[in-house]
């Protein structure tokens, strides 16, 4: 019995020490060591004082331009932000790197220890993580990062992309405590680490964005006290003005209320206008929302005066493209005539061009030429008027369901009613001629502009014969009056054809007075056709 006992305790023994044996080898497993020393104290200290100087030091592939006057006033003012709180919104062109620069002042903020909760807010929630998917990939593969910063980068580098070590890590016996999921990160707990505990967490703007809170080991509770919105809004958002309703409202609620009672966050808002009054066009009006100090920047602040020379240009690069030479007619040309055609441009970003092209300036009329509408939305950040947030695209089917068959000047059958219309602008006149029935139905007969523009499809801002150009020496006021009387005649004063070969006179022509009510009630009065005008 002794004997057996004896056994026993023998066996306990060696399971002891096989279990200390383990513990002490799973535990050197786990455990990092100490934290390698700082490889460049100077250079960090540097970074660790500018935001500029942060960005060109450990992201050099990243900001490889170098920078516009724009960028330097925006890395100012979001570095002021970081630092001393407050709310900045800016509006760069698409492609000028404004979320790599939010990323980076993001991350600046939290490893100098300003900052000790960020909340990223996206799109959505899938943006959102994207953001979040940049700022983990430069702590865990950044050399340079890892040597100027190895407090916070070294625990996360011996992770070697094993997400569940976190959980048992140790630094000199002590736990990280780390956190390193899809959607919020929580940086190595080391003592004297201006970082330790940081935490960065995502969300999207039409997801849960209240009551984002964080909880240490001590059992303090922490709030985000910075926030960046990149981008708040989707295409399809930016046309919807409820939607634009519903996600100002978050930001200024939800998202600016996540630092909780009594106290204010800081935030950055980059974006990109759509739409004019879309959610961007809110936000950056000073006049409306004037805490948020919206700043707008644009791809080219004035444009080359020379418009017959790039003309031409845009018809031998479109001629070029077509026949396959990726555009080297075209550039051809502008090579010839650069110094012309550059003449009164001013561009933001100097060094902004592609490698097939000569300079920026070359690269901002291209973006103009090929969609003027999205140049001036996504590229100056003014958005035209006609782009209104409740755009409705009729389909195929309803367009052919309105198409008559009829040649352009005929007037259909079942007509009881032949009238006008006129919108008068200030170089232009467009007109309408309709037939109509006494049901209200009818159909169009003609419409096109006075001066004849000699297009299918023009951009009122671009036209070249405009009421002043072809009557040079007069007034505007003179001008759109004798573009009245020209219309009148050319609508007026002929006899229109019926489908059934009858005859038709416009009975009523409407002239939309716009900001010249006098003077097109002058017209309307002394016109041979006075009886036929309102």
């Amino acid at each position: 019995m002794a004997k057996e006992r004896e056994n026993n305790q023998a066996y306990e023994a060696h399971k002891e020490r096989a279990r200390q044996r383990a513990a002490e080898a799973s535990k050197s497993g786990r455990d990092i060591g100490g934290i390698p020393p700082v490889a460049q104290p100077d250079r960090r200290a540097e970074a660790e004082g500018s935001l500029r100087v942060f960005c060109e030091t450990y992201f050099p592939d990243t900001f490889n331009l170098e920078w516009s006057d724009d960028h330097l006033k925006v890395i100012d003012r979001m570095e002021q932000c970081a630092i001393d709180g407050g709310l900045f919104a800016i509006a760069m062109p698409r492609g000028s790197g404004k979320t790599s620069l939010t990323e980076r002042a993001a991350l600046w903020s939290v490893l100098k220890g300003i900052r000790k909760f960020v909340a990223l807010v996206g799109a959505d929630k899938f943006a959102a993580i994207e953001m979040l998917s940049s700022i983990k990939a430069e702590l865990e593969n950044n050399e340079l990062l890892l040597a100027d910063f190895p407090e916070v980068c070294y625990p996360i580098h011996c992770l070697e992309g094993i997400t569940q070590r976190c959980r048992g890590q140790l630094c000199d016996g002590v736990q990280t405590r780390m956190k390193w999921a899809e959607t919020t990160i929580v940086l190595p707990t080391i003592s004297g680490s201006k970082a330790s505990g940081a935490v960065i967490r995502v969300a999207g703007i039409t997801g849960r964005v209240r009551g984002m809170k964080h909880t240490r080991p001590d059992g303090q509770t922490v709030r985000p006290d910075f926030a960046v919105c990149d981008d708040p809004q989707t295409d399809e958002s930016a046309h919807s003005q409820q939607q634009c309703d519903q996600r100002e409202k978050t930001i200024n609620g939800a998202v600016l209320g996540l630092a909780g009672p009594g106290k204010k966050i800081a935030c950055i808002v980059p974006c990109t206008v759509v739409v004019k009054g879309d959610l961007a066009d809110r936000i950056l009006d000073r006049k409306k929302n004037p805490h948020w100090q919206g700043e707008r920047t644009k791809l080219i602040y004035k444009l080359p005066t020379n418009e017959e020379m790039w003309e031409r240009y845009a018809a031998k690069r479109a001629a070029g493209l077509e026949a396959g030479d990726g555009g080297k007619a075209g550039t051809n040309y502008y090579r010839r005539n650069r110094k012309k055609m550059d003449a009164g441009a001013v561009v933001a970003w100097p060094a902004r061009f592609n490698d097939d092209e000569l300079s920026a300036i070359q690269n901002a009329m291209n973006l103009k030429i090929d969609n003027e509408v999205i140049f001036s939305a996504e590229y100056q950040n003014e958005p035209p008027e006609e782009a209104t947030s409740e755009l409705i695209i009729a389909d195929a089917d309803q367009i052919a369901a309105k198409v008559t068959g009829i040649g352009r000047g005929i007037v259909p059958v079942g007509t009881t009613h032949l009238v006008a219309h006129v919108d008068m602008q200030h170089k232009l006149l467009y007109f309408s001629v309709a037939g109509l029935d006494d049901q209200f139905g009818g159909q169009i007969v003609a419409y096109g502009s006075h001066p004849d523009q000699n297009k299918a499809h023009f951009y009122y801002r671009k036209i070249q014969r405009t009421l002043q150009k072809v009557r040079p020496g007069v007034t505007k006021d003179a001008a759109i009056y004798a573009g009245l009387e020209a219309l009148a005649d050319e609508l007026l004063g002929k006899q229109w054809k019926g489908a059934g070969g009858e005859a038709w006179w416009i009975e009523l022509m409407l002239i939309d007075a716009g900001d010249k009510s006098e003077l097109i009630k002058k017209f309307c009065r002394q016109s041979k056709y006075a009886a036929r005008l309102r």
